[in-house]
């Protein structure tokens, strides 16, 4: 296909603002999909994403356009997560791409995932249009959002495209405006062949399968290539493009979007973000990447078998070959015996991970309560990473611990203005801006603690802004605070596995909290099984789950009292011993309960 032919874009929105259900819509009125394979949410593959109702990996698609103009356009559309722990993924399909979609739902407006994702875009210096979705709802105002977009963004009222993706309307006059707007890939950089990684995955008989954006020259299947940042030569098993499913073709030339099916067996040998050219003739330098996903959350995943260790460790590898954003490694628990600390992009992340080993490998996890990483410096000036409470070092030996930091973005209906205001001051957030979207929305900029945003901050925010409420984040740096560790005891034996990191003035009110959670959960035993919190050697709160009582005295009617007390005090010995020898389990809604730690 001639160059000027082609139109590369993305599309980009809050969660649930419409993004998959437009790009069905595109599909279908291009003809790239017969009426009869037609599904829901097309791109969106995994179970998962159907049944959460969200888009977790990106995935791109060729359709092939006949414009009004009689020329045929090939336009290659990459599908974006919305959800603020997959924002890298929109970052990578940003720069394959020359424009984008900027989706803003009718009846909510901009939110703050809009604001991130478009300031994202306008960074990669891609062509914006405005798409106001869902004007079929009753309660939509699509002037009022357009009038939104202009306010914020400098965006001309008449620029914006009212749709429907649910019925279609203005489907047509997307495709217009994607190929009038957005420009075609500009020329070749350099002489060589250079593509770039924006995606992998993993497939039993092709490899290590990239999804590239040809900048420079061609790739076939016929010349040997190789990823530069590796320079591990490969012949392609096959060269091909999405439309939606893989097709092999010929080759790619530049600015054309498709796959490299490679056979290489890592996922490291062939990273997002490298740049594939000819092993023959390499290109000068490669393309500028990305930088590597960074895990936020650390969480240990442990089987609730002891011999399905293996079998977990197996599963990880095999997901992190399809994620490479996912990371882990050995760990040792106290209390729960072998198992892995893993690193995630945030609770969503987490839960989606989580889920997928259970259902696609059939394990039995427990899950421990996810933390951040500090930087803990000691009296030695060595700085440490610590990503699990159990690793903080003595504290005698700590010089200071430092936190990171996140800046917040929240969007809110201006009725809720001071409870947010109340939720982020509980947190810890420094106010740094407030301004009003319109009359009726107001948006705030705080800064705080990533340990206080990653836990349930957007739940909380949702429940007192009455669902209206929407968050994004990004990391800052890290600050020091005075924290230390809050340690758990079960019937005086530390569980390793339940230690928090908390802010010395918040220990007591959340230890006790804590306890109080914890008592409900542990089961009963046939003795008293005491649960503590502590700072160092320091118990701070104590509860006691109460031992179930076997009547022992049921069978003896009549005769001296001394027989029964007899009895109770045979009882009471054998609870005496049975406590010397016993050991407590803890059930895994015991490690969640540090997610649900009271906000009183």
């Amino acid at each position: 296909m001639e160059r000027d032919r082609i139109r590369n874009f993305c599309i980009i929105a809050h969660v649930d603002h419409g993004k998959s259900t437009l790009a069905d819509r595109l599909l279908e009125r291009t003809g790239t999909i017969s009426e009869r394979d037609m599904t829901e949410q097309v791109l969106d593959a995994m179970d998962l994403e159907r049944e959460k109702g969200v888009t977790i990996k990106a995935s791109a698609v060729r359709l092939s356009y006949d414009a009004p103009d009689d020329r045929t356009y090939e336009l290659n559309l990459i599908d974006t997560p919305g959800h603020v722990d997959f924002g890298y993924e929109v970052s990578r399909a940003l720069a394959a791409c020359e424009g984008a979609l900027l989706v803003v739902d009718a009846s909510q407006g901009v939110e703050a995932q809009t604001i991130a994702n478009l300031y994202q875009a306008l960074e990669h210096d891609l062509t914006i249009i405005p798409v106001i979705n869902k004007i079929d709802l009753p309660s939509a105002h699509p002037e009022e959002v357009a009038h939104e977009l202009s306010d914020l963004f400098g965006f001309d009222e008449s620029e914006a495209i009212l749709v429907s993706a649910k019925d279609g309307r203005g489907a047509e006059q997307v495709l217009q405006a994607i190929v009038e707007r957005i420009p075609p890939p500009r020329g070749p950089r350099v002489d060589s062949s250079r593509a770039l990684v924006f995606d992998t995955h993993y497939d039993s008989y092709k490899g290590v399968v990239a999804y590239v954006r040809v900048f420079d020259g061609e790739l076939t299947s016929k010349t040997q290539l190789m990823p530069m940042a590796t320079r591990e030569r490969f012949e392609p098993i096959e060269v091909g493009a999405f439309v939606p499913g893989m097709l092999p073709v010929d080759g790619l030339s530049s600015g054309e979007v498709g796959y490299v099916a490679t056979g290489l067996k890592s996922v490291h040998d062939c990273g997002v973000g490298d740049t594939i050219t000819l092993a023959a003739d390499p290109a000068p330098e490669p393309l500028p990447g990305y930088r590597p996903a960074k895990p936020m959350v650390f969480a240990g995943l442990y089987p609730s078998e002891g011999e399905d260790y293996g079998v977990l460790r197996d599963s990880l590898e095999k997901l992190s070959l399809n994620d490479a954003s996912f990371t882990w490694q050995p760990e040792n628990s106290q209390a729960l015996g072998f198992g892995f600390r893993a690193g995630f992009l945030g609770l969503f992340h987490m839960e989606i991970i989580q889920e997928r080993l259970e259902r696609e490998y059939g394990l039995d996890l427990v899950v421990t309560a996810p933390n951040v990483e500090y930087e803990v410096v000691t009296h030695r000036d060595e700085t440490l990473r610590v990503d699990s409470p159990a690793d903080l070092p003595p504290e005698g030996d700590i010089e200071e611990i430092r936190e990171p930091w996140a800046e917040v973005t929240l969007v809110t209906p201006a009725e809720h203005v001071g409870a947010v205001m109340e939720l982020a001051n509980r947190r810890r957030g420094l106010q740094k801006r407030m301004e009003y979207l319109d009359q009726k929305r107001v948006l705030l900029t705080y800064e705080m603690p990533l340990s206080e945003v990653i836990i349930d901050l957007h739940d909380q925010l949702k429940s007192r802004t009455r669902g209206y409420g929407s968050m994004d984040y990004h990391m800052i740096g890290f600050r020091a605070a005075d924290l230390v560790r809050l340690d758990v005891l079960v019937n005086e034996e530390p569980v390793d596995a339940l230690y928090l990191i908390v802010h010395r003035d918040e220990a007591y009110r959340k230890g006790q909290s804590l306890v109080t959670r914890l008592k409900e959960l542990i089961p009963r035993q046939m003795f008293d099984v005491p649960v503590q919190a502590a700072v160092g050697k320091r118990v701070i709160s104590r509860a006691n789950v109460k031992a179930t009582r076997k009547n022992v005295t049921a069978k003896c009617y009549g005769g001296d009292v001394t027989r029964k007390r007899k009895l109770l005090e045979k009882q009471k010995e054998g609870k005496k011993r049975l406590k010397q020898i016993g050991s407590v389990s803890v059930p895994q809604e015991a490690f969640m309960a540090l997610l649900s730690i009271e906000e009183s």
